[in-house]
């Protein structure tokens, strides 16, 4: 067995171990808001999302790679000793999958590419020292963790405060839902094709113009819209009225909430028997502040008319997790096998080159990798996005799922640094934060954007110590 050959058996179950290590952390953001709102079982999303997954790898995944993820090192610095390139991108490989099983078995939803960029980072540092960096494109990296949740927290937030005062909050919220369901359709349909042309299929080289893509998008959009407003009309519309005095409007809290903020300012003006009264009418308000926060909560839970509207959004969020599980595979699987795909290059040529043909192979391997990370391990991070976060309803999920999706319509075509993961993470929380910051876990936000600030650095320097071992080995 030559050098070689141990090399190359080496990067192939590196490869696997990182493709692995991407399903059970990554894949199972895309399915974690419908675990989460009970739209879908464990079981059953770990089996949509592993034959969505393997198929965007193997049938959109891209199948050339270029040589150094991201730009972010310059290749020539590898030229006098095209051996190291080797190195480095198994222990890139190694050193990615060690972080990302770490914060798995956390269940902290981390970055992939952020975590295979730190790493590539890392040894690219101790080859070339800090000049061979493109700093500026580090640093859109790095903006990525801000533009990314707060543009998709953003989107959920309105999308589900839309929701709320159109359906949730009027007396016949099925009737409602009934109206404004086929134009809900519409616009799914019509982000989720941009999402599958812009970043699903954009491996395949379709190239198609914008105006194609969005008359396109458009006429999916139509047909699909059509085709729900013949379905929702088999829904039985309730009759009953929902009873204003029992389920409140969040315009009531907020209206009593700034009633009592006037009471109490007054209280402090006032003196003899006119503080007395405002004393009372201040103590007698907050009481009556907490009922009406009781009827919200009634108002989006404990009412049939608005399980029936919840069971209408499952169908749409299990839609919008299974098209960003598709896209997901088609693009983050390259995490894994573009550091394979460049070792192999120089293994078989002697030469380091700019870009390196992925085999078929390669790609299998990765599809098959992630399908046994999401089955294994992935469990983890479904449980942390679904219900560690704040509490998930197949509405809320859906906006959650609906403003990511719209972040990465927008992003691909506006150039913006976002990571799949941020974006999802940024969705649900924007959904807990339209129903207050109490309906945030804040412990579970503190660790995982304490995770999100570390990955880069651990990948680095996990990287740099098996680039290490590597040479020490090899070289």
């Amino acid at each position: 067995m030559t050098p070689e050959y141990i090399l190359l058996c080496l990067a192939a179950v590196c490869g696997f171990y990182m493709a692995w290590s991407v399903g059970a952390n990554d894949v199972a953001n895309a399915m974690g808001t419908s675990v989460g709102s009970g739209s879908l079982t464990l079981k059953r999303a770990v089996i949509a999302a592993a034959f969505l997954e393997f198929a965007g790898a193997l049938f959109a995944g891209s199948s050339v790679s270029n040589t150094i993820r991201k730009g972010i090192i310059n290749p020539d610095i590898f030229l006098p000793e095209p051996m190291w390139l080797v190195y480095g991108m198994i222990a890139a490989l190694l050193a990615a999958a060690i972080w990302l099983q770490l914060a798995s078995y956390f269940g902290w939803p981390v970055s992939t590419t952020h975590t295979i960029v730190g790493a590539i980072l890392g040894f690219g540092v101790v080859v070339g020292g800090i000049e061979a960096v493109h700093w500026k494109k580090v640093g859109t990296i790095v903006a990525s963790w801000f533009v990314s949740p707060v543009l998709a927290g953003t989107m959920s937030f309105l999308i589900f405060t839309l929701l709320r005062k159109k359906i949730f909050f009027v007396p016949n919220p099925v009737r409602a839902a009934k109206k404004i369901t086929p134009w809900i359709v519409f616009f799914v349909f019509f982000i989720l094709t941009l999402v599958m042309v812009f970043k699903g299929l954009k491996n395949l080289k379709l190239d198609l113009p914008i105006y194609q893509a969005l008359a396109l998008a458009a006429v999916v959009g139509v047909i699909a819209a059509l085709v729900s407003w013949r379905l929702v009309k088999l829904i039985k519309t309730g009759e009953t009225a929902v009873n204003n005095i029992q389920f409140q409007s969040p315009k009531v809290v907020t209206g009593i909430s700034k009633a009592a903020k006037h009471l109490s300012q007054a209280k402090d003006l006032a003196s003899g028997d006119t503080y007395f009264q405002i004393a009372r009418l201040s103590k007698e308000i907050t009481a009556l502040s907490e009922r009406a926060k009781e009827g919200v909560i009634q108002n989006e839970s404990n009412n049939n008319e608005y399980k029936e509207v919840e069971r209408i959004f499952v169908y749409l969020q299990i839609l919008s997790a299974c098209f960003v599980a598709f896209a997901h595979g088609s693009n983050d699987v390259a995490n894994a096998i573009g550091p394979l795909a460049a070792a192999i290059g120089v293994l078989e040529t002697g030469v380091v080159a700019l870009k390196s043909t992925v085999p078929l192979w390669a790609l299998g391997l990765g599809g098959i990798g992630i399908v046994v990370g999401l089955a294994t391990w992935g469990w983890r991070v479904i449980e942390t996005i679904g219900k560690k976060i704040t509490e998930l309803t197949p509405t809320r999920g859906f906006a959650a799922e609906f403003g990511a999706a719209i972040t990465i319509v927008l992003a691909s075509k506006l150039g913006l640094p976002v990571s799949t993961t941020h974006t999802l993470v940024g969705g649900v929380l924007g959904v807990g934060l339209a129903r207050g910051i109490g309906a945030l876990n804040l412990r579970t936000v503190r660790d995982i954007l304490t995770s999100w600030v570390l990955t880069i650095p651990a990948g680095a320097l996990l990287a740099v110590i098996i680039f290490y071992i590597m040479r020490l080995i090899f070289g």
